[in-house]
């Protein structure tokens, strides 16, 4: 299982995400008829005794098309420059209330500096949620896809995307593994252990200094992907001494 991939050869990353306006009422009333039209579609039993007003709160930031990225966090595996080193670990977080200043920091990053030829993408989920949110979100900030997110015209084997969760499948398309659940089977450090995806909406909104926290976790859901591919590969796990967190 990724034997044949470079550990160096592969950007980690995770973004959050959350409503996209701070309450329901925030909403256009056009935008708050278009969630009702998606949810009267989607909406689960377990949540009819939620008002419209909680139900967004508590749904929207997964659509692209009603929430927004509020960091994104990527790392990158660097093999040691000289015998007796250790290998490192180089974690940075784009986060900020701006999402389109944040997102055309990101794309420049992987349009500049990574190449499809020679890197994959890797994340938990990531077919599935992050690329296509991050897709969205840029189409809809109107900034151009870097060449590793411009994936349209490309064949399924072509993608360049390293997808934990479905490499955990193997072949079974009924099943679904949380992150949290990975890394507790396979004794990696948990970064949920102090938050869940199902805060960060909260914490943003309603917590000073929140984006911090959220940058945090982000970062640590980050490096759990990377302690995963690291098993996967049967290669020693990262000790908190060779992460590297960037400004």
């Amino acid at each position: 299982m990724l034997s044949n991939i470079d550990m160096a050869a592969i950007l980690f990353l995770d973004i959050e995400t959350v409503p996209m306006v701070k309450q329901w009422t925030d909403l256009s009333p056009e935008m708050q008829t278009l969630w009702q039209y998606r949810t009267n579609r989607f909406k689960q039993s377990v949540d009819d005794d939620l008002t419209e007003e909680d139900y967004f709160f508590k749904k929207s930031g997964v659509y692209a098309e009603f929430g927004k990225v509020v960091c994104i966090s990527a790392g990158i595996y660097r093999h040691p420059k000289n015998a007796g080193d250790a290998p490192s670990f180089r974690l940075k977080s784009f986060a900020g209330h701006d999402e389109a200043q944040l997102l055309t920091d990101f794309l420049q990053m992987l349009q500049t500096r990574f190449d499809p030829d020679r890197f994959y993408l890797c994340g938990h989920n990531i077919r599935e949620f992050d690329v296509p949110y991050l897709c969205r979100r840029a189409i809809i900030n109107g900034l151009p896809l870097p060449t590793i997110l411009d994936v349209n015209a490309l064949k399924p084997w072509e993608l360049r995307f390293l997808d934990t969760m479905q490499l955990w499948k193997f072949g079974d398309y009924k099943n679904f593994t949380s992150l949290h659940l990975l890394t507790h089977l396979l004794n990696i450090p948990s970064p949920k252990e102090e938050m869940e995806g199902s805060h960060v909406a909260q914490v943003y909104w309603h917590q000073e200094n929140g984006l911090e926290r959220i940058a945090n976790y982000c970062q640590q859901d980050v490096l759990a992907v990377a302690q995963v591919a690291l098993r996967f590969k049967g290669m020693p796990l990262l000790t908190p001494e060779q992460v590297v967190v960037s400004g």
